[in-house]
């Protein structure tokens, strides 16, 4: 069955950032406000989750889950996670870094006012 999640509004209110399993994984779509034009932001063989618009809108950072390690529309904490970043329109997406978190690394938007930063949560491993 497919799941699908509300993420974000972008800044100027025009599109509509959510995740969805319509591909089988959690990837990241976007589309116009009035959910016409959906568009499949990405494609790869990981659990996209939590599409954060920055300030200036013309970047997007999310996290990804290894799609071994839980169900689609799961997004747990204590995990091994990816953190990305692409252009809004869906190019050059890069991996920034990798990390122990999940569920609390990037819940709410965390870019700061000059879309140069963000601020994340990175998680220590005690066992």
């Amino acid at each position: 069955m497919q799941k699908s999640y509300l993420n974000v509004i972008d800044i100027d209110g025009k599109h509509i950032w959510y995740n969805s399993t319509a591909s089988g994984l959690m990837q990241i779509w976007c589309m116009d406000a009035d959910g016409s034009n959906k568009i499949q932001m990405t494609a790869n063989e990981k659990d996209n989750w939590f599409a954060h618009v920055s300030p200036d809108g013309h970047h997007i950072v999310y996290l990804a889950f290894n799609k071994e390690d839980l169900l689609p529309e799961e997004h747990l904490p204590n995990l091994h996670v990816e953190l990305w970043l692409m252009n809004s329109d869906g190019s050059n997406q890069h991996k920034l870094v990798n990390l122990f978190g999940g569920q609390g690394t990037i819940n709410v938007n965390s870019w700061n006012q000059d879309s140069r930063r963000l601020a994340f949560v990175n998680y220590e491993e005690l066992f």
